[in-house]
């Protein structure tokens, strides 16, 4: 009988390149801000791996990351002037997971916008060395620089980046309540309750992209917020709000609901038990990468 047919090269560039997929996601991700985006620049990546000569490459998952990290800085370029111009507060592409440290690292949604605040190469030296781990040597040939202007790089991000860091930890479980219990005081209205979650100084951003219904500001401060929640609820039954899925949202304790006019994904900062920062995003376009019609695989 004749045996299993031998490997063709288009098998042995998939099977190397598979057990880095999900990592280089990670990294294409932090990057971006964007799910979509990612996954483009991580198949651009496949493809030019495809083309490389394997037998060349020592380490794999440094070239890979070097590609990833690159074709990402390219498309940084592109994405800040889209963001000049975007309609409202612009938030990242909500990642959805089960539990807050799911997928590997500490990197929370209020971090990932501290990030858009550096240069690309301040972002990217600081996240592939304390994020993931890459020595200052690799660091230098991505990003085709010297070591000490890497160092230097990843210092300065570091210091925009050090007060966005959780200062009081929370379990998962006190995490998970406080979602809950904000969603259900946000759709029913209750000012009471809603009082006794939030912080006299939090924020409310909305990310609706123009393409839906959200504040083209944000909205800052406990009055103005409980009065923004108050106000929906006599708008909107709280019928028509449906709770799909309770969850962490870039590291942060948030839903997933379905609204009047769709879904969307809402994130809470939390400190000392209170709200911080509520972070909603309504824009259809970051929420393609969610399962549909009703997210049933989140449940």
């Amino acid at each position: 009988m004749p045996g299993p047919p031998e490997p063709t090269i288009s098998d042995d560039a998939a099977a190397s390149f598979a057990p880095l997929r999900a990592r280089l996601i990670r990294v294409a991700y932090r990057m971006l801000g964007s799910v979509a985006e990612a996954e483009d620049v991580v198949q651009d990546a496949y493809l030019r791996w495809h083309r490389t000569d394997r037998a060349e490459v020592r380490d794999p998952a440094g070239f890979l990351t070097r590609v990833v990290t690159r074709l990402c800085l390219d498309v940084l370029k592109s994405a800040r002037l889209r963001r000049e111009t975007y309609i409202g507060p612009w938030l990242p592409e909500p990642l959805i997971t089960a539990q807050p440290d799911e997928d590997g690292d500490d990197i929370t949604l209020t971090l990932m916008l501290a990030l858009e605040r550096l240069s690309p190469l301040e972002r990217a030296a600081f996240l592939l060395h304390d994020v993931f781990g890459l020595g200052f040597d690799e660091i230098a040939r991505t990003l085709d620089r010297d070591v000490a202007a890497c160092r230097q790089l990843a210092a300065r991000a570091r210091g925009h980046v050090r007060a966005e860091r959780p200062r009081f930890p929370m379990s998962d479980e006190r995490g998970q309540a406080i979602a809950g219990a904000f969603f259900e005081a946000s759709r029913s209205g209750d000012l009471k309750a809603l009082t006794a979650l939030l912080a006299d100084d939090v924020v409310f951003y909305g990310d609706g992209g123009g393409k839906r219904i959200a504040a083209r500001n944000p909205i800052t401060g406990i009055a103005r917020v409980t009065r923004l929640f108050a106000g929906l609820a006599r708008k909107y039954h709280p019928s028509m709000s449906t709770l799909v899925a309770a969850r962490w949202i870039d590291g942060l304790p948030g839903f997933i609901s379905r609204e009047a006019d769709g879904l969307q994904t809402t994130a809470l900062a939390v400190e000392n038990d209170r709200i911080v920062a509520i972070y909603v995003v309504r824009n259809p376009d970051k929420l393609r990468h969610l399962p549909t019609p009703a997210v049933p695989s989140l449940q």
